[in-house]
């Protein structure tokens, strides 16, 4: 089976295509992680059996280029179970070497809210384990997933004990 010259033209182009694809991407691995803190939570208006808070994340950018978003998602788990998740249409920019504070709306089931309380009624740790992994969505190949644990000292009440 002739091939015709027209066609080894297309396949050198579309090899040549790939290959300066995916070596702009190995220029992506040496980027620093971006470090991203919850820095505030406000209660907003649910509807049902809905809780809705506004999360305020410090996004910081240790690179020395900006990070250009469209877009952010985020979920967050409590002691290791699914606890709330958001999405934002915000766009923006992180700059370089700086910092910026992202607000995103998050809902939570007063189900998942209910189960949590009693596991850890039950458990009565002294901290409360949190992870948050997100997206800041970016223009083709340039999204930027983010990752932080942590944790939460629970008030004691006046007897020394913990309260949930």
């Amino acid at each position: 089976m002739k091939r015709s010259p027209m066609h080894s033209r297309i396949c050198t182009m579309l090899l040549a295509a790939a290959l300066w694809t995916f070596s702009g991407c190995a220029g992506f691995a040496s980027r620093e992680p971006v470090q991203v803190y919850v820095v505030g939570v406000e209660p907003l208006e649910g509807q049902g059996l809905e809780l809705r808070m506004l999360v305020k994340l410090r996004v910081q950018n240790p690179n020395d280029t900006p990070i250009d978003y469209d877009g952010i998602s985020i979920a967050m788990n409590v002691q290791g179970r699914t606890f709330a998740s958001g999405v934002s249409s915000e766009t923006g920019s992180v700059p370089r070497f700086g910092e910026r504070v992202i607000e995103v709306p998050v809902s939570v089931s007063a189900l998942r809210v209910l189960r949590s309380a009693a596991g850890i009624a039950q458990t009565n740790p002294d901290k409360l384990d949190y992870e948050l992994k997100g997206k800041l969505a970016g223009p083709l190949f340039k999204s930027v997933q983010f990752a932080s644990k942590g944790e939460v000292a629970l008030p004691k009440d006046v007897y020394g004990t913990n309260q949930p």
